[in-house]
């Protein structure tokens, strides 16, 4: 699409296009909070499909963070903070992979690094973490809102860290995963259970990803809100 080829000739940074279906989906959304940002690669597809939206993005590797302020320089409808969404305000140790996209607050597990070479872990930083609300009041997410979700196996402690401002949101897309792809993370049926426990029903799953055994390791989950008018 136009702008996007300019963006990965420019800055290395190709949009999340297989999101673009699920996003043009929603119709229309003014507020997109998007935890997990990298380098900007979910922010760009959100971008063009929601031209007057809000966009508050949030990651905590300074390199891809530092990438994702480039690609938006001069964007007022964009805002990066440097931080990883959680339950505490705290330090955290979070483990490098080759690929930085993959890189999680919990361990790199086997069965990431058999499924997807150029995840193995090449050593640690320490990030900031903190809840949602430190950044976000209820008045600042204006409906309709999109909650996304993309930190390696750290879904559901991010969802906790969203506290009493997960109830301003209209959709939840989470990538979550069937098996053990993170040492300790929550898969997919916890947090569908723990999503619908607080009036979130999946309604889809996208952009799966397939072992060679043909089962399904993860995916990209959307989930609609009960209560949200």
């Amino acid at each position: 699409m136009p702008g996007w080829g300019r963006t990965l000739l420019r800055h290395r940074v190709a949009a999340g296009v297989e999101h673009v279906p699920v996003l043009r989906s929603l119709g229309e959304v003014r507020t997109v909070v998007d935890i997990g940002a990298n380098r900007g690669q979910f922010a760009l597809a959100a971008r063009r499909c929601y031209p007057s939206a809000r966009i508050v993005s949030f990651e905590p590797l300074s390199r891809p963070a530092a990438t994702f302020r480039r690609v938006f320089a001069g964007n007022a409808q964009v805002a990066l903070h440097p931080v990883a969404i959680g339950p505490d305000m705290q330090e955290a140790v979070i483990h490098l992979a080759a690929m930085d996209d993959s890189s999680s607050l919990l361990p790199i597990g086997a069965a990431q690094r058999a499924l997807f070479p150029g995840t193995a872990e090449l050593g640690t930083a320490t990030v900031r973490v903190a809840p949602l609300q430190q950044f976000l009041s209820a008045q600042d997410i204006q409906p309709q809102a999109l909650l996304k979700l993309d930190v390696q196996g750290y879904e559901l402690q991010a969802l906790q860290g969203c506290g009493g401002l997960l109830g301003a949101f209209q959709y939840v897309y989470a990538e979550c995963s069937f098996i053990e792809l993170y040492d300790g993370q929550a898969l997919a049926d916890e947090v569908i259970a723990w999503l619908r426990a607080r009036g979130f029903r999946l309604r889809g799953v996208y952009n799966l990803v397939y072992g060679a055994d043909g089962r399904a390791v993860q995916g990209d989950f959307l989930f609609d809100s009960d209560d949200v008018p």
